[in-house]
């Protein structure tokens, strides 16, 4: 006779922030990406590669290419009802520069951070 394990609550995912705000820097591009946690899929994303912003920004990789990318992101998150994310910066990353015209511009656009 096979018994079942016991019932348990729902694992990790339930301490989890359920949207998380990740940003990659490169020597040519600027791109951020909001992580829906508890499904491990993007629910949103902005990158200065992208052809229809390329031709309106001076340059693809300096502090105001980010906050372009960041107010972009922040419009693209409020048209699909996701009022706050988290950030989560990588070891390396400081809240400086880059990082804080992106998170500045996601903050001042109307979501929220957690």
């Amino acid at each position: 006779m096979v018994v079942p394990p016991p019932a348990r609550p729902p694992s990790v995912t339930k301490f989890l922030k359920p949207y998380v705000l990740k940003m990659h820097f490169t020597n040519k591009f600027v791109s951020a990406q909001v992580i829906h946690t508890p499904t491990a899929t993007v629910a949103s994303s902005a990158s200065s590669q992208e052809k229809a912003l390329r031709g309106s920004m001076e340059s693809t990789r300096d502090v105001a290419a980010a906050a372009k990318i960041g107010k972009l992101l922040a419009e693209r998150l409020l048209l699909k009802n996701i009022p706050a994310v988290a950030v989560h910066l990588k070891r390396e990353q400081k809240y400086h520069g880059k990082v804080k015209a992106v998170v500045d511009s996601v903050k001042d656009a109307g979501v929220k951070l957690l």
